[in-house]
């Protein structure tokens, strides 16, 4: 297909390309010409760049050009790029780093994959196996796509490349908390929750020998910042994403549905039942905070328990139950602890702060304990009764 076929057909589906640069002087140009073969509309941000990057644009008149006189941070740069892509009219953006890394060449494979599935966020997944890839990038990817699935229920390959295609309606209004490259990973769990289908493509990619390799990531800088954003994210998926797509999906005919597919037509015995629902039940109770849901679904794949059951039991510390939780945890800590129950709001000194602490903490396994077995017997006799199935655990 002639570059003119490629220039209308991106036209025609709202695409433009943004190209965050930063000190990248080798290769700027040719990322620029090679992208402009298919796409016409291109926006470059220059982020406070210091070598060449000002005078390489100059000479490009076809472009629009963002400038941050001071470098502000590749997720700055993107967002401002996709703001402008927004506020005139895109409907998609492609990413392309302007290391040279990525292949402008690829660019049909997003267009051909976005006609197949209209406002998705594809993401390119690199051979992580391909000649010259640095080992911290291969492990910064791995880390950040385990705690992408935390945080969405969803796998991805490859969570870190910045060569994409960002369907800039559905994602909206961009708040963005970070200024960084975890702006990447921010954006895509954000648009995950959202509803937006969040994929991989796969994607070429060149990575220059050691001596000639330009790179902005500093491992121990940018892996901290990186680890405190999935830290947050995590709290914010378990305490607000999951109960939110759990309350959303909490509809009539999904219960029923639920309990006809794991319940009543279950191949797991009335004992396994019980003992998934004691788990997740007491996986939601004890002060393992932003890992409930986790945790109870490697204990049921370990305990070879029914991982959907315990999953949806361990869902009782949902917003409405934290604050029951929480004080039965505190009395019972009380109780347990020969201490009497007396929480003063008022005080706020480390005296009694860990003494609340204590408490708390001793009396949320007890409580979590006691819900469990209670809930689990009245499980086990509901099944008893309306389930008549062999008591053996299923193979």
């Amino acid at each position: 297909m002639s570059n003119s076929s490629w220039h209308n057909r991106l036209k025609e589906l709202g695409v433009i390309a943004i190209i965050p640069a930063y000190n990248n002087d080798k290769t700027l140009a040719t990322v620029i010409e090679g992208v402009s073969e298919y796409c016409q509309d291109i926006i470059v941000v220059n982020d406070g760049s210091t070598d060449e990057t000002a005078n390489i644009l100059s000479k490009f008149q076809d472009i629009q050009i963002i400038t941050h006189p001071k470098n502000k941070g590749k997720g700055r740069a993107l967002k401002n790029g996709l703001l402008v892509a927004q506020e005139q009219g895109f409907r998609y953006a492609i990413t392309i780093d302007s290391d040279g890394q990525h292949y402008p060449s690829d660019i049909p494979i997003f267009i051909e994959e976005i006609e197949k599935q209209p406002d998705s966020l594809l993401v390119g997944a690199r051979n992580l196996t391909a000649d010259n890839m640095p080992t911290k990038n291969t492990f910064a990817n791995k880390f950040s796509n385990f705690w992408f699935r935390v945080e969405t229920g969803k796998k991805l390959v490859d969570t870190q490349s910045g060569y994409r295609l960002y369907p800039l309606l559905k994602i909206g209004k961009m708040k963005g908390y970070t200024t960084k490259y975890e702006f990447e990973l921010e954006i895509i769990v954000f648009s995950s929750w959202k509803g937006i289908p969040v994929k991989n493509i796969p994607v070429r990619v060149y990575y220059p020998p050691e001596g000639e390799r330009v790179s902005h990531f500093h491992p121990f800088r940018d892996f901290f910042r990186i680890s405190v954003v999935n830290t947050t994210l995590v709290l914010i998926a378990f305490f607000g994403a999951y109960p939110k797509r759990f309350f959303k999906a909490l509809t009539w005919t999904n219960i029923k549905k639920f309990i006809h597919n794991h319940i009543v037509h279950s191949p797991d015995s009335n004992i396994r039942i019980t003992l998934s629902v004691m788990l997740g039940i007491f996986m939601g109770i004890v002060p393992v905070w932003g890992y409930q849901m986790l945790l109870a679904l490697l204990l049921a794949q370990l305990l070879k328990l029914n991982k959907v059951i315990a999953l949806v039991a361990s869902n009782i510390s949902i917003p409405p139950m934290i604050p029951f939780i929480l004080y039965g945890s505190y009395v019972t800590g009380c109780l347990t602890l020969g201490r009497s129950v007396n929480l003063v709001l008022s005080d706020i000194s480390l005296e009694n702060i860990a003494n609340v602490l204590t408490q708390y903490f001793v009396g949320s396994f007890i409580f979590a304990a006691i819900c469990s077995i209670t809930i689990g017997l009245i499980t086990f006799g509901l099944l008893s009764i309306f389930r008549k199935r062999p008591q053996s655990l299923a193979s």
